[in-house]
């Protein structure tokens, strides 16, 4: 299995790193991140447009910077590479919105404290998914066997989705959150936007700060499958980099967009299923047939636009 070589400059890799560090200095610190308000659906829409849109112009960009440098075919293939990876990382970000959803609602979570735990969630997403893709690029380099790897892994995953889809995670039983609540003194009652509180000279952290946690590693076992899976569509870590950092610098746009009418999308979670199941497949036939990028993207955008359509028929009586 033949992997690519980046077409990342380092001026690039700074350049993109610090346009990403701005925007969320811009989200703290301008665009009311550090202020508690519930996010309404048309500020979730605004942000959802603004990311999609920032995402396609990058790609743009990138393409039209290739077309001079590296010639018109390499332009086209990594720019469908980049749109491709893209439309899969996003996909699969809407089962985050589930289970952050579940976490808000068993915290009893109010809606206008939300937005600042998604805030560091997302900061300590982008941390975890950037040291997560250099691990695997270097694996994939050194040892492109582990392509199969992959792809076996995300078959298996996606069969266990189509089984599980029904079946919402049990959060009392979550190990993670088990070992907090045994070794951190965790304050009674809420207490706003506060991670940690002093209670009579002691520092304790608050249920806030267990939501923080569960958000994280919840994203750790997302990314366990969304890398592998664009890992399918190009090894160029510099297109698995940019185009994952964007599908997660808008997941909490989406999660707002999506948070009231999540019930109304309980399929969707059959069609990533298949999504998965697919891509590994893609993977492990590549030595007798590559599946072109294009037919990817297609293939990918059919299985998640009829898992939708399916879900808004399924529930169009219950719908307002």
């Amino acid at each position: 299995m033949n992997t690519d070589l980046s077409i990342g400059e380092p001026w690039m890799w700074g350049a993109f790193i610090f346009f990403v560090l701005l925007m969320l200095a811009l989200d703290l610190y301008v665009f009311g991140g550090r202020k508690a308000h519930k996010v309404s659906i048309k500020e979730a829409t605004a942000w959802s447009l603004v990311w999609v849109s920032l995402a396609l112009l990058f790609n743009a960009g990138l393409w039209w910077h290739m077309s001079g440098s590296l010639g018109q075919e390499i332009a086209d293939r990594k720019a469908l590479e980049f749109l491709t990876g893209y439309l899969i990382e996003k996909s699969l970000s809407v089962d985050n919105v589930f289970v952050f959803l579940l976490i808000f609602t068993s915290f009893h979570v109010a809606a206008e404290h939300q937005r600042r735990v998604l805030i560091y969630g997302v900061l300590g997403a982008i941390v975890l998914r950037a040291a997560m893709i250099m691990g695997g690029a270097w694996l994939v380099q050194e040892f492109s066997w582990i392509l199969y790897v992959f792809g076996l892994f995300l078959v298996v995953t996606g069969l266990r989705m189509l089984v599980m889809a029904e079946k919402a995670p049990d959060l009392t039983k979550n190990p993670v959150l088990k070992i907090a609540r045994r070794h951190l003194r965790i304050a009674d009652g809420h207490h706003g936007e506060k991670f940690s509180v002093v209670i009579n000279k002691v520092r304790y952290f608050t249920p806030l700060f267990l939501v923080l946690i569960l958000i994280e590693t919840s994203d750790v076992v997302f990314a366990v499958d969304s890398i592998p899976a664009i890992f399918a569509i190009t090894t160029d870590p510099f297109i698995v980099f940019t185009s994952n950092i964007f599908a997660i610098m808008g997941l909490r746009a989406l999660y707002f967009l999506l948070a009231d009418v999540a019930d109304r999308f309980h399929l969707l979670k059959y069609g990533l299923a298949m999504v998965l199941a697919f891509i590994g497949a893609k993977m492990l036939i590549a030595p007798w047939y590559h599946v072109p990028v294009a037919a990817s993207l297609v293939i990918v955008a059919v299985l998640i636009g009829a898992s939708v359509v399916a879900s808004l028929i399924a529930t169009r009586k219950e719908a307002p």
